[in-house]
């Protein structure tokens, strides 16, 4: 049974800074990426990065410069670093375990930038 736990979202003010943790546990030992989404309240999810097990990245347009998504491959641990953050990062932040025969999700975790 994979398990995926996020961690760190909270209420910041806009400018601020906030760290996303994600581990994945249980049946893991083929994680092909690890991929950070979010959804804005009554909005659509949005990729906001990802990573691949060998280290490329990928990042929304809306987000580049300012957050920076990071693996340790041996702990199957994703970090998601978010600087200069504004009122419309705003959301919900999931991660996601893509493995070779299917997705896991986590639970979500809140961050709220305050203007």
């Amino acid at each position: 049974q994979v398990r995926v736990v996020e961690s760190g979202g909270g209420l910041v003010q806009a400018g601020g800074s906030l760290r996303l943790s994600c581990a994945a546990s249980g049946g893991t030992s083929s994680i092909n990426a690890m991929v950070w989404y979010r959804q804005p309240p009554g909005k659509q999810r949005e990729l906001v990065a990802l990573i691949t097990n060998g280290g490329t990245t990928n990042y929304a347009d809306s987000v580049k410069g300012r957050f920076t998504i990071s693996r340790n491959n041996a702990e199957k641990t994703v970090y998601l670093q978010m600087n200069s953050l504004k009122p419309e990062d705003t959301a919900v932040y999931y991660c996601k375990v893509q493995l070779p025969w299917r997705d896991y999700w986590g639970q979500g975790t809140q961050v709220t930038v305050s203007s």
